[in-house]
């Protein structure tokens, strides 16, 4: 696991490149230019067709990948599939926190790719959680599935800002910490339930956020995307 201080301050930010094909794609890799060197491509762009063509095309920019498929399945699927994955220019990968044998599996497939396990989404709170049969509060969960997600082998988690204080007081910086839901503060109004600012997400020990929307909706995307990493400057010294 690295140590905190030996991740680059611009890896730290992570854009979330939400859109359905390639041409969408190298438009915000041209937009955004060198204020990002690390981008997350997902489910959108996958059942769009273009996934692995931006893939290798932000390798081929020297940017780093993180793979946000969200695998879940029976093990020996899941194992084929980050086996597959792992042979790409991929640093991180998905996995929701379910099975421990299905994470194991992940595990033992992984080579040197990071894998990352889902815990509760950012989109759901304790409502939502005991619609499912799931007792407690987010952060109580995400522990729950944390330590599960440790003793399986997986590297780090996804969890809130809001829930780090727990997983670290739990775990220290043993587990990388990849937090997604950034928003400004007393931002609102779309289907992320449980957010943080960026200062919020250093402060409780992110190692990297993911951010989306407050890059893409902003007037100038590459500005809004300096700024971010300002902010991480001044948060993680």
């Amino acid at each position: 696991m690295p140590e905190p201080a030996a991740i680059p301050v611009r890896d730290r930010l992570i854009f979330a490149l939400d859109v359905p094909g390639y041409a969408e794609a190298v438009a915000w890799m041209d937009r955004l230019g060198d204020a990002v060197s690390f981008y997350k491509i997902g489910l959108e762009l996958l059942s769009g067709g273009d996934y692995f063509r931006v893939l290798d095309e932000l390798a081929r920019r020297g940017k780093k990948v993180f793979a946000d498929l969200k695998f879940h399945d029976v093990p020996a699927t899941v194992a084929g599939a980050v086996r597959g994955l792992a042979v790409r220019p991929v640093t991180f990968a998905t996995i929701h926190c379910d099975s421990r044998g299905m994470l194991e599996a992940a595990a033992a497939a992984k080579g040197s790719l990071r894998l990352l396990a889902v815990t509760v989404l950012t989109s759901n709170d304790r409502d939502d959680l005991a619609a499912l049969g799931v007792a407690g509060e987010p952060s109580e969960v995400v522990v729950e599935r944390a330590r599960l997600a440790q003793a399986a082998g997986i590297d780090g988690v996804v969890c809130s800002g809001a829930d780090l204080p727990r997983l670290r007081a739990e775990f220290g910086r043993d587990l990388l910490a990849v937090c997604p839901g950034i928003r400004p503060a007393g931002a609102g109004g779309d289907d992320q339930k449980r957010t943080v600012d960026v200062p919020a997400a250093f402060a409780r020990g992110a190692d990297y956020i993911v951010v989306g929307r407050p890059i893409r909706n902003a007037p100038d995307p590459r500005a809004a995307a300096d700024a971010m990493v300002g902010q991480i400057t001044a948060a993680v010294g």
